[in-house]
């Protein structure tokens, strides 16, 4: 058992915080503390702890409310993209066969079935950010709660998304033109729901070592 394992299974070893951590990564959005409390029916100081434990642990992320209304923003939590698939919960590849699923069902390519998926998740960016979000940084958060850990490479209007980590390495290592059209497809919808930003260009690299790079230009 590797050291993460060994730290992980500690964390959910309590079964308070079992539940804490299947809530949240069930849940179809970032949750906040007020949910969780009423869920667990504790003190919001202990589900804090116990969502300290778990955030150190790597199973979950925390992150600020992107509030763009009165009012202080709330503290969020999610699966960490990284824990996806682990412990009983749903993976990537349940997300990429859906997709995939569409496509032979609506016998489309893959590369269209990602642009449309992208394009919702794009403008639901963008509405939930009232435009007021920067479309480079709305990917790259995107890109990063799918898992693919993007490094990003400015130059002027020109920018790099580097993604060092492939979640579905497995199938784009066995169908590259497939899985890597699908997520060109997903940052283009994505882009043009964002507006202000559009995809230049893929270049897929070995899905095993990862580093494919996303080239962006504002617009």
């Amino acid at each position: 058992m590797t050291p993460n394992v060994q730290r992980e299974a500690k964390a959910l070893g309590d079964p308070t915080r079992h539940r804490i951590f299947r809530y949240v990564a069930e849940a179809p959005a970032p949750v906040g503390v007020a949910e969780l409390t009423a869920h667990v029916g504790l003190h919001h100081n202990a589900v804090r702890q116990h969502l300290a434990i778990l955030v150190d642990a790597g199973l979950v992320v925390e992150e600020v409310e992107d509030r763009h209304r009165p009012g202080r923003p709330r503290l969020l939590f999610r699966l960490h993209p990284e824990a996806a698939g682990t412990w009983g919960t749903p993976g990537p590849y349940e997300y990429l066969a859906s997709l995939l699923a569409v496509a032979l069902e609506a016998d489309m390519s893959p590369r269209r079935v990602g642009h449309r998926a992208g394009l919702d998740a794009g403008r639901q960016a963008a509405a939930e950010s009232d435009g007021a979000g920067d479309p480079v940084e709305l990917l790259e958060t995107q890109m990063a709660r799918r898992g693919f850990r993007p490094a990003r490479h400015a130059k002027g209007s020109n920018i790099d998304l580097v993604l060092e980590r492939c979640p579905f390495e497995d199938v784009a290592a066995s169908s590259p033109d497939t899985v890597c059209q699908l997520h060109l497809g997903l940052a283009e919808g994505f882009a043009e729901g964002t507006g202000g930003v559009e995809v230049v260009r893929l270049v897929a690299k070995n899905p095993h070592r990862a580093g494919c790079r996303v080239a962006l230009r504002r617009t």
